[in-house]
């Protein structure tokens, strides 16, 4: 099997599972016991959000872990949105048309229940402009959400600079970071965002962790209550295996960032020209500009990516047709769809995405793989 799905999932590097290890069995007190052996978790919960802190220039007291990035964002989105009702005020907030469901879903459900939103539309790269994110602004504006960078097509958003637009009006800026965390350096500080959200299985933690930055003095109503966990943030029991995983996972990614970068846009610019060489007349959806290392979506003009996707299977060669939450659905990307793309040219997206483990050898594979699978398709 070859896998080229990091987007969707990575797996839990050996050094945050030894790390996690003792956390199973052997150190396995209660987190917020006050006896020494439940100490010993704490000791290592605490350990875990200053490796978070230090990798996205936080402070470890703006750290709150959770349960993944999908918990994260509903909390910042239902926070905001329970503030200012608690102050009995309008709700307007403004989100980008590519965001993952988890704020697009959250959104819905927030407008059938009174909250206003409006939809920012994106460039044919899938970039949301700073001017536009102004001029949707009203005085009953409580929260602008913009993704750091796509989960499909893998363009990163000028984050630091719609902030720097913001700044002074007094309105939240939140960013799903969960693609982008222990992938491209991240700095809290530098992008000048209020609350910020990642996953631990997006960067070689393990899956059901996750965290999210709130700037200090930005507090939020806790989305989950009946404990004084994470300060009162969000109740239950610490997943200390899981957030010690997550912490070294972490650390361990920003080690080898920078080469790993380099050596992934490497690996996806010899694969997007190896494969056009083959198949000259392919898309390749949000090319130019910032672009997440590691991470291409292609579009093969005549040919369904979902049939594309489980012939590759066959042929042991892991892809997706978008992102994991909405494989198996049959519908065109919202992605593309909000680039301008045709809803037949949406469900032509194949998403390639490789990661730690991929070797040349691999891509290689993947590139006879896809063309080999596209041939036969057309021939039938």
């Amino acid at each position: 099997m070859i896998y080229a799905d990091h987007a969707a999932t990575t797996a839990l590097s050996e050094r945050a599972l030894a790390a996690a290890l003792p956390f199973f069995r052997e150190n396995y007190g209660n987190a917020s016991s006050a006896y020494s052996f439940g100490k010993q978790a704490r000791k290592a919960v605490e350990r875990a959000r200053e490796q978070v802190a230090c990798a996205v220039g936080a402070h470890a007291a703006e750290i709150v872990f959770t349960a993944g990035g999908s918990e994260g964002n509903n909390t910042v989105l239902r926070g905001v949105v329970e503030q200012a009702w608690q102050a009995k005020k309008p709700v307007h907030i403004v989100v980008s048309t590519i965001e993952h469901p988890s704020i697009l879903v959250t959104c819905r459900a927030l407008e059938r229940c009174g909250v206003e939103v409006s939809y920012l539309p994106v460039s044919k790269r899938g970039r949301v402009s700073s001017v536009s994110v102004i001029g949707a602004l009203r005085t009953d504006t409580r929260l602008v959400s913009v993704m750091l960078a796509n989960n499909e097509v893998g363009t990163v958003q000028p984050v630091a600079e719609i902030a720097e637009a913001l700044a002074g009006r007094g309105i939240p800026f939140h960013t799903d970071a969960v693609q982008v965390v222990g992938h491209i350096p991240v700095d809290v500080r530098e992008l000048g965002v209020t609350y910020l959200t990642a996953s631990g299985h997006k960067f070689y933690g393990m899956k059901g962790t996750g965290f999210f930055y709130q700037k200090a003095g930005a507090e939020l109503p806790a989305l989950i209550v009946g404990g004084g966990q994470e300060r009162g943030l969000r109740a239950g029991t610490e997943n200390t295996a899981g957030i010690v995983a997550l912490g070294e996972a972490l650390t361990e990614s920003c080690e080898c960032m920078a080469d790993e970068a380099v050596r992934l846009h490497g690996l996806v610019s010899c694969t997007v020209q190896e494969i056009r060489e083959n198949l000259p007349e392919i898309r390749v959806h949000g090319e130019g500009g910032g672009h997440l290392p590691g991470l291409v979506n292609i579009g093969v003009p005549g040919v369904r990516s979902e049939s594309l996707v489980h012939l590759l299977d066959l042929k042991g060669i892991c892809v997706s047709a978008a992102s994991a939450c909405n494989a198996g659905t049959d519908v065109p990307s919202h992605v593309l769809l909000a680039m301008g793309y045709s809803e037949k040219e949406a469900m032509e997206a194949l998403r390639i995405s490789y990661g730690r483990e991929t070797t040349e050898q691999d891509a290689d594979d993947v590139v006879r793989a896809v063309v080999g699978a596209v041939e036969k398709m057309r021939a039938l």
